[in-house]
């Protein structure tokens, strides 16, 4: 039977959807409110190891031009470090990212649609698998068949519940584009000008680019995930980050 559905029942919070018809537009518009509902619960999950509430007070002020600039700044992430619970270096690095794009998303989302169109799953509209609590995302539609899944107890590290949040953004982030035909490579064209921007005026140049960006509103999410690649930003964050530090870290 073809599913598309997401639950997720953890300490009070309780919300799960599926697709009633399941059509390619239909998957694509609920991948975005998951993709929105995963990211909103993503940053609470990273408090073992690192500092959120004092990563956030480094959320600059002032135009998005200037935020940006802060953001792609080396000296941004020797900040972030300092936020960031681990002391080998190595391992460091990885939650680094992680935190800087929470930092980013959290920065810009006043300046840009950092979300998707659609809103968030707030409900509890379908009935979970599991009576433990959990995180479920189940996929099989067509030939697209993926379950990411996660029995959660009092043993489970809250980092590996981030994980598998960031991982489900990343699948759907993927598949949205698959879905809907975003036109990537039009997207990138727009952009293509720009290599790797430093500088001020290169960063006042790029944002210009972005706001001269025509496309639907799925298409202004993907322009702003090529504009923040040219400064080496982005809004999701890196699910293999967190699966290499769980790895090494035992």
């Amino acid at each position: 039977m073809e599913v598309v559905e997401f639950t997720m029942k953890h300490k009070g919070f309780a919300v799960g959807e599926s697709v009633n018809e399941l059509t390619d537009e239909n998957v694509a518009r609920f991948l975005a409110r998951v993709s929105n509902t995963v990211l909103t619960k993503f940053p609470e999950y990273l408090e073992e190891k690192i500092d959120v509430k004092g990563l956030l007070t480094l959320i600059p002020s002032g135009s998005l031009e200037e935020k940006l600039k802060f953001l792609r700044s080396p000296g941004t992430s020797r900040k972030i470090g300092n936020y960031v619970r681990e002391d080998d270096k190595k391992l460091k690095k990885l939650l680094v990212e992680v935190a800087k794009a929470v930092l980013t998303r959290e920065a810009l989302k006043d300046e840009l649609p950092v979300e998707f169109p659609g809103g968030r799953i707030e409900e509890l509209k379908t009935k979970p698998r599991y009576r433990e609590e959990h995180v479920n995302f189940t996929a099989k539609y067509g030939r697209w068949i993926v379950v990411k899944r996660l029995i959660i107890d009092e043993k489970t590290p809250m980092l590996d519940i981030a994980r598998l949040l960031a991982s489900i953004n990343e699948t759907a982030v993927n598949k949205i584009q698959e879905f809907v035909r975003i036109d990537m490579s039009g997207i990138e064209e727009h952009f293509s000008e720009f290599k790797k921007v430093r500088k001020g005026e290169d960063i006042a140049k790029l944002v210009e680019k972005f706001r001269e960006f025509k496309g639907s509103d799925l298409e202004v999410r993907y322009a702003v995930n090529v504009m923040l690649s040219k400064l080496n930003l982005t809004i999701d964050p890196p699910a293999k980050n967190l699966e290499k530090y769980l790895e090494k870290a035992g």
